[in-house]
């Protein structure tokens, strides 16, 4: 018998939970309104003989609930009543079964890095992925299974030091998974394409908590959803993913820090480098990937934003310096760089485990932008709207205004209609994240600051229809926008949404069809919260 773990409880106790929390009635294993009130405690001594030994289960009182709730952007926080954790892959059917026959909502989860407003609608149990963090890779040399709750930096080393890579995301502590259903943006997407481009086979607990296997072979048409659409669709309790030889043995980074008034100058050379926004013809995919931001380095200035950036390239400096030449070119407050194994690049270029996009607890209030050339106008447009709002709001002098140049020969190289991803010819990824600590009266502010960007960059490219990174979403962006503009993706999306989740009981993260019935208050805490009924959303 599994352990009940984190709760001590008296007889009387446990008679009163049991007593006071007798199932409804549920018809289809769904039931139409919640337990009133279901306590933690209930759900650990009813659920918790059900799973493996070493399962956690945590409520409000225990002091682990903060850390396994704590979120990098508490800006958008989901309503968690209770974390369980599974200890196996086993657990996670049990787990949702035992959330539907009561009408609780679940929303899995490893390293809370969600930033979409849609987030907040979510008031229930959290399914804590982040015991499921096994890495083996397989005999072959080819591929890798591993669980729903492995991040980038744990897959990176481990890979790195067996002699192999596979596609992750570009920041250190985010988790592999989060990211790759929505189809996964990476340094090595020139090579090997989005970082679902490499998945196997996944291994799903649908709504209804049955397991299944899902590949080209087994359900091919819910792996087509998976890659880029995944969050709608199920829990991946773990997967299988293709791996490559790791090649050289490091790769060379460089970092430049430029003033202001070489702004048109760096965007003028970075859409040259990308000749406007058409990749043929340039060894871009040994160019990985490189990012500028604008950024308050108080030691230059504490009023004037800079020009932050840093290329890496697979591949020694001399190989990398005929694309950097024109960079070098423009005058610049000051330059770093180096040759470092792969594991260690994100370190060196602004996304390790020790960045600001790794600090849990300060507000980042996203908007994104999809492009495919740099409007020079519009970027200093939108350096000039940074230097105003810091100025009128200092507490946002933490804010960064994100620029993603992402080699794309990979990327390109596949089929757009073989997934559900649908940005492809989009190389270029930018956002802005207006940061501070938790304070309401700025909430207005940020969110408007940080719309006006977003609307600057959809306005600097006319001929594009405007595009959403889902992973970097706001939340209030159009479904087309997320999911694309070809009517027969959201057509095939919705289609298999009532297959494999009639219910829309996944419906927290930028949803293909918006959940009808989100929490009103916190302190309803479930009352009366209808279940079962099959969701209607907009543009159906």
């Amino acid at each position: 018998m599994a352990r009940l773990y984190r709760f001590a409880v008296s007889s009387a106790l446990l008679l009163q939970s049991l007593a006071c929390a007798s199932p409804e009635p549920c018809l289809n294993g769904l039931c139409q309104f919640t337990r009133n009130k279901l306590a933690s405690r209930t759900v650990a001594n009813e659920l918790g003989p059900q799973l493996s030994a070493n399962c956690n289960i945590y409520g409000p009182d225990d002091t682990e609930f903060g850390s396994c709730t704590a979120r990098y952007d508490p800006f958008f926080t989901p309503k968690i009543q209770m974390v369980v954790q599974p200890a196996t892959e086993e657990d996670v059917p049990k787990i949702v079964e035992y959330a539907n026959a009561n009408g609780v909502p679940f929303l899995a989860m490893a390293r809370r890095h969600g930033m979409t407003s849609t987030l907040t609608e979510f008031d229930g149990m959290q399914i804590d992925m982040s015991l499921l963090d096994r890495i083996e890779i397989q005999p072959d040399g080819k591929s890798v299974i591993l669980g729903g709750g492995v991040f980038a930096k744990n897959i990176m080393e481990k890979l790195w030091n067996a002699g192999y890579v596979t596609s992750s995301g570009s920041t250190s502590c985010v988790g592999l998974l989060g990211p790759a259903l929505g189809g996964g943006r990476g340094r090595l997407e020139g090579y090997y394409g989005v970082v679902s481009d490499s998945f196997l086979k996944l291994n799903v607990v649908l709504a209804n908590g049955t397991a299944i296997t899902v590949s080209e072979t087994e359900h091919p048409d819910l792996f087509w959803a998976m890659k880029g659409a995944g969050h709608n669709f199920g829990v991946v309790t773990s997967l299988e993913m293709k791996i490559y030889p790791r090649g050289v043995d490091t790769w060379y980074y460089k970092t430049y820090i430029w003033t202001q008034d070489k702004l048109e100058a760096v965007f003028e050379a970075s859409n040259n480098f990308h000749n406007d926004g058409n990749h043929a013809g340039h060894h871009l995919k040994e160019m990985a990937f490189n990012m500028g931001s604008y950024t308050i380095i108080p030691s230059i200035s504490a009023t004037e934003g800079v020009i932050f950036w840093s290329f890496v390239y697979r591949g020694s400096k001399e190989e990398a310096q005929p694309y950097l030449d024109a960079f070098d070119a423009i005058e610049a407050v000051s330059t770093e760089d180096g040759n470092v194994p792969y594991p260690e690049i994100p370190g060196v270029s602004g996304t390790g485990m020790n960045s600001a996009l790794c600090d849990y607890g300060l507000n980042h209030v996203h908007y994104p932008a999809g492009l495919k050339v740099w409007n020079v106008t519009t970027q200093r447009q939108i350096y000039d709207l940074y230097n105003e709002k810091i100025a009128q709001y200092p507490e946002f002098q933490r804010t960064t205004v994100n620029m993603e140049d992402y080699s794309h020969e990979g990327v390109n190289a596949i089929d757009p209609d073989t997934s559900a991803y649908p940005w492809r010819d989009r190389g270029l990824l930018s956002f802005i994240a207006v940061t501070y600590d938790p304070n309401p009266s700025l909430d207005a502010a940020a969110i408007a600051w940080a719309k006006e960007t977003r609307d600057l960059w959809n306005a600097g490219a006319p001929d594009l229809l405007p595009s959403t990174y889902v992973n970097y979403a706001h939340g209030d962006e159009s479904t087309e926008s997320m999911y694309g503009y070809e009517p027969w993706r959201l057509e095939k999306l919705r289609g298999l949404k009532a297959q494999y989740d009639p219910d829309n009981l996944f419906s927290y993260y930028n949803p293909i069809i918006p959940n009808l019935n989100p929490r009103s208050t916190h302190e309803e805490n479930f009352q009366g919260r209808k279940i079962g009924a099959k969701s209607r959303g907009r543009g159906q």
